[in-house]
C-alpha cells in the first residue's frame, strides 16, 4: 500500500492479466495507485532486480493490498480482490461464450462440434463446461453444448485427462 493507503497495482497495459485486475478493482470500486512493468523495454522490466525482489515469479499483475502482495497468479489477485465478483465474472463470461457458442453449433456440429470427429474445438468445449458447473451456470439454454460435452465425456481421452484423476487431484475432489 501507498503511504496514502491505497493498494499497488503493478501491471503492464497489454496484459490481459493485468486488465483482469483492474476491471475487478473497478467494479469493486477500488483506489489504487499503478506502477507500470514495461515488459519489452529494457529486456523487460519484469526481470529487474527491484521487480524480482517484489515477485521472483517476474510476472504482472502484482498487486500489494491489506498489506500482503499477492503474485502467486491472477486468480489469487482476483481472489482477494472478491471472491463474489470472481463468481458473477466467469458467469458472466461463459455465458457471453456459451451464447454465441450455441449458435454457431447449430452450422457446425454433428456428433462433436464441427462434425463427427473429435477435433480442437472439442478439446476446448470440455474444460469450459466444466468451468461452467464449477461456477454455477445453467446450462439449460445450451442443449447442443450439453449434448455434445456428454458425448465427449465418455470418450476415454476425457476420461483419463479429466483434472479429478490427476496425480496432484486433492483427495476430496478425486473421482
Amino acid at each position: 500500500m501507498t503511504e496514502s493507503g491505497k493498494p499497488i497495482l503493478y501491471s503492464y497495459f497489454r496484459s490481459s492479466c493485468s486488465w483482469r485486475v483492474r476491471i475487478a478493482l473497478a467494479l469493486k470500486g477500488i483506489d489504487y495507485e499503478t506502477v507500470p512493468i514495461n515488459l519489452i523495454k529494457d529486456g523487460g522490466q519484469q526481470f529487474s532486480k527491484d521487480f524480482q525482489a517484489l515477485n521472483p515469479m517476474k510476472q504482472v499483475p502484482t498487486l500489494k493490498i491489506d498489506g500482503i502482495t499477492i503474485h502467486q497468479s491472477n486468480l489469487s489477485v482476483l481472489k482477494q480482490v472478491g471472491e463474489e465478483m470472481q463468481l458473477t465474472w466467469a458467469q458472466n463470461a461463459i455465458t457471453c461464450g456459451f451464447n454465441a457458442l450455441e449458435q454457431i453449433l447449430q452450422s457446425t456440429a454433428g456428433i462433436y462440434c464441427v462434425g463427427d470427429e473429435v477435433t480442437m474445438a472439442d478439446l476446448c468445449l470440455v474444460p469450459q463446461v466444466a468451468n461452467a458447473e464449477r461456477f454455477k451456470v445453467d446450462l439449460t439454454p445450451y442443449p447442443t453444448i450439453s449434448s455434445i460435452n456428454k458425448r465427449l465425456l465418455v470418450l476415454e481421452a476425457f476420461q483419463v485427462s479429466h483434472p479429478c484423476r490427476q496425480p496432484d487431484t486433492p483427495t476430496e475432489l478425486r473421482a
